[in-house]
C-alpha cells in the first residue's frame, strides 16, 4: 500500500481511502511524458494514439494514421479532405496497415528524399476533431513530430487524457514567482532575476529587472524566446543573441535617463515547437526552405508561443503598460488579446549578416516584421 492510499487516524492505525484521479493538468504532465517515452495516449472521445517518433514498440502496427494538416499539404493530401474544415488534422489510411518503419517516413520530412512513400494514401473525414487537435498540441508541448498511430495492436498500457485537460494545465494562476535575486550583468550591475514556476510544467520562465522599478513609467520590455544555438553558441543563423544583448543595453541605458526595463526569458525554443524540432527546421533550410516552408513541412506551427505566460509574469511582476521592444505587430496584438496594455511599440531592428540575412527577409515578407 503507498502513501496515497493510507492515512494515520488518531489511534494510530490506519485508514484505507481511495486514491483520488489525477487531475486534469497532471493528465497533461503525465501525457506530455508519454510521448516523449514514446507511449500511447489514450484519448478521451477518441482513439488511442501512439507517438510515431518516439514509438517503442516493434511489431505495432495500425490501418490508420494521424497527421497535422500542415503536413498532410505537403503529402499532397489535403486536397482530399474537401469535407474537413481547414488546418483541422488528418486521418489516412494506406493500401497496407502502417507498422512504425512505414509510419516514419510519413511523419519525419528529413526522410521525405530517402525512403520515398509508398501509397496511395486516403484522407477520412475526422469524425473527433477536438481530440485530434488536442494530441496535436500535445505533441508540439512534448516536442516530437506531430504524427500518430490510430489504435494500434500491441502498443502497451495508454496514457489517459482529453481535451479538456489542456485548458486546466494552461490555467496561468499556477504559474508563480518561485525566487528571486540581485543578478549583476554585463549590461546592468543592479539587476534582479526573478524565476516562475507552474506546477505541472517543467519550463521555468525567468525575469530580469534592470533599473528601479516605478509605477509611474511604463518599463521597456523585452519578451525573448529561449534560443540555446543564437542565445549560448552565437548562432548566425537567426538575430537572437544580438537581439538579446542590445535590448539589455537598451534597458541599461533606460535605467540610467530614471526609468526601468523588463527582460522576459520565455523557456519556449523555437517559438515553441522545441529546440529538436527547430534544428530540424534548420535542416529543411540547408536543403533550400525558407523558416515558415520548413516548420510546414513538420507539420508544426510557424508561431506557437504562449503569450498568456509573458502576461501572467508582468501581473505577478505588478508591471501594468509597457513599451514594447519588437518588430513584430502580430506579438502587440497577441500580448494585447491578452490584457496587456502595450503604451508603445519601440523598434528592435539589428543589421542582417550573410547567414540570416533570407531569415530576416522570411520575417518581413511572410510574417509581417517591421523590417527596412
Amino acid at each position: 500500500m503507498g502513501p496515497a492510499e493510507r492515512s494515520h487516524t488518531a489511534d494510530h492505525g490506519l485508514r484505507v481511502v481511495s486514491p483520488s484521479a489525477p487531475s486534469a493538468s497532471r493528465r497533461v504532465a503525465q501525457a506530455i511524458d508519454a510521448l516523449r517515452h514514446g507511449w500511447p495516449l489514450a484519448m478521451a472521445g477518441g482513439p488511442v494514439l501512439l507517438p510515431v517518433e518516439t514509438a517503442v514498440a516493434p511489431g505495432t502496427r495500425a490501418d490508420a494514421m494521424l497527421i497535422s494538416a500542415a503536413r498532410a499539404a505537403t503529402l499532397k493530401l489535403a486536397n482530399q479532405r474537401a469535407a474537413a474544415e481547414p488546418h483541422a488534422p488528418v486521418l489516412i489510411r494506406g493500401a497496407e496497415p502502417f507498422d512504425l518503419p512505414a509510419a516514419r517516413p510519413i511523419a519525419d520530412p528529413a526522410l521525405d528524399l530517402s525512403a520515398p512513400l509508398k501509397g496511395p494514401f486516403l484522407a477520412e473525414p475526422l469524425p473527433w476533431r477536438d481530440t485530434a487537435a488536442a494530441a496535436m498540441e500535445l505533441a508540439r508541448l512534448a516536442g516530437v513530430l506531430p504524427a500518430f498511430l490510430v489504435d494500434p495492436a500491441e502498443a502497451g498500457e495508454a496514457q489517459p487524457v482529453g481535451p479538456d485537460d489542456l485548458a486546466a494545465w494552461k490555467d496561468m494562476t499556477r504559474l508563480t514567482v518561485a525566487t528571486r535575486a540581485r543578478l549583476p550583468v554585463a549590461a546592468c550591475e543592479t539587476a534582479e532575476i526573478v524565476a516562475f514556476r507552474s506546477a505541472d510544467d517543467l519550463r521555468e520562465h525567468v525575469a530580469l529587472v534592470i533599473g528601479q522599478q516605478s509605477s509611474d513609467r511604463a518599463p521597456l520590455v523585452r519578451l525573448h524566446s529561449e534560443c540555446l544555438t543564437g542565445d549560448i553558441l552565437g548562432s548566425l543563423k537567426c538575430d537572437c543573441g544580438p537581439q538579446l544583448d542590445a535590448a539589455l543595453r537598451a534597458m541599461a541605458a533606460e535605467a540610467e535617463r530614471g526609468g526601468w526595463g523588463v527582460l522576459l526569458y520565455l523557456r519556449q525554443e523555437g517559438r515553441g515547437i522545441g529546440l529538436i524540432n527547430k534544428l530540424r527546421a534548420y535542416r529543411l533550410q540547408d536543403q533550400g526552405y525558407d523558416t515558415v516552408d520548413a516548420n510546414q513541412r513538420l507539420g508544426l506551427p510557424d508561431e506557437a508561443r504562449d503569450f498568456p505566460v509573458a502576461a501572467r509574469m508582468l501581473d505577478l511582476l505588478g508591471v501594468h503598460a509597457i513599451r514594447l521592444m519588437t518588430n513584430n505587430p502580430a506579438k502587440v496584438a497577441a500580448l494585447a488579446a491578452v490584457g496587456v496594455d502595450i503604451a508603445e511599440r519601440v523598434p528592435h531592428q539589428l543589421p542582417p549578416n550573410p547567414h540570416n540575412a533570407r531569415y530576416l527577409d522570411t520575417k518581413r515578407d511572410r510574417a509581417g516584421h517591421l523590417l527596412t
